[in-house]
């Protein structure tokens, strides 16, 4: 409770007389839900803004893998196996689920090797997994390539939109002051990255999820900021080792490796994105449906893009709240649990 108090505190006293805020991103999709839930958002001087970035895997993925996806399950004849909130993002003419009800088939899975499992049960099938996420979810990913490898199996694959975060902090370090790193994601990764990133002027704390670590990861970033340089602590020192985890970095990379790839509001983002490596190209939807290269487009009245990069909230959005709910999404960010749109829909405007 004291250290509850103490950070309540800090936060509470933080005062600016030029006019200026201290900009915050929450990055991870968690944390803005938490944030909101919690209700820490009302505890934030006015000279504190917190924005929500792009740490919805949901969200960032662009219109042109939900039409891949949709080409697979409608052309190609493929059972398309994937998370749930997926199903009902919009692509360029429609979603999953438009593409369901002409006969497409889908069967929601809860991990990967769920998909894989589906494959060897039903051998007649050809099996498609819609592999996105950040480094959290990614070894999940490939360790049901390696199994459905191992088993032989001809009629499984991926279509992957797997994206890394650290690039995607530099393409961003000008629209905050600081972020509020993910933490289960730096429980992949380590801590190592987001040091080095002070060199190139990123600041960032890791948080956790708890209403205590969020207040403290909400504080430190206060006091660190005001030094004046650009700085990096780990909150969530119960879960975050600057090693990461060893074993699945060392999965990752015997599976995958770097590309570039495209980001929803952000565009293509260099070595920002991970593909299987040749040894597992068999398993590559793209290259074993041919697909040819999709350029998706976004509904132009959804401003999920701008929602993405910090250049506006959802509230600012013209179709927020009434052309664009949680019922009738136009954009990604209002489909996902993890979507800045669904929380600030949820939770209210104002937070």
């Amino acid at each position: 409770m004291d250290s509850i108090n103490n950070a309540k505190e800090i936060i509470s006293s933080y005062n600016r007389t030029d006019g200026k805020k201290l900009r915050i991103m929450e990055v991870c999709g968690t944390h803005t839900h938490e944030i909101f839930r919690l209700g820490i958002r009302k505890l934030l001087p006015e000279s504190v803004e917190l924005i929500s970035g792009p740490g919805c895997p949901v969200c960032v993925t662009p219109v042109g893998f939900i039409d891949e996806a949709v080409m697979l399950a409608l052309d190609k004849g493929a059972t398309v196996c994937t998370f749930g909130d997926l199903i009902r993002v919009p692509g360029t003419e429609q979603s999953l689920a438009g593409a369901r009800s002409k006969g497409a088939k889908l069967k929601t899975v809860y991990s990967p090797l769920d998909a894989v499992t589906y494959a060897e049960e039903r051998p007649e099938e050809q099996v498609v997994f819609l592999a996105v996420g950040f480094e959290t979810t990614t070894p999940s990913a490939c360790l049901a390539v390696k199994k459905a490898k191992a088993a032989n199996l001809k009629n499984f694959s991926v279509l992957g939109a797997n994206k890394t975060m650290p690039n995607a902090y530099k393409a961003l370090k000008n629209s905050a002051d600081a972020f509020l790193y993910p933490g289960h994601v730096n429980a992949i990764t380590g801590t190592k990255l987001c040091e080095d990133m002070t060199k190139q002027g990123v600041s960032g704390v890791v948080a956790g999820f708890t209403a205590a670590e969020l207040l403290t990861a909400l504080a430190v970033t206060i006091e660190l900021s005001q030094k004046g340089e650009p700085f990096f602590r780990n909150c969530y020192t119960r879960v975050v080792k600057p090693e990461g985890n060893p074993a699945a970095l060392k999965l990752m990379d015997k599976v995958m490796t770097p590309c570039d790839s495209e980001w929803r509001g952000l565009g293509v983002i260099p070595m920002s994105g991970m593909v299987l490596k040749d040894e597992y190209a068999d398993f590559d939807a793209r290259k074993k449906f041919g697909l040819p290269k999709i350029t998706g487009k976004p509904n132009p009245a959804c401003r999920c893009g701008d929602v993405l990069q910090g250049k506006c909230k959802p509230c600012d959005c013209k179709v927020f709240g009434k052309g664009c709910t949680p019922m009738h999404p136009i954009g990604a960010c209002m489909v996902s649990n993890e979507g800045a749109c669904s929380a600030y829909y949820q939770y209210g405007l104002e937070g």
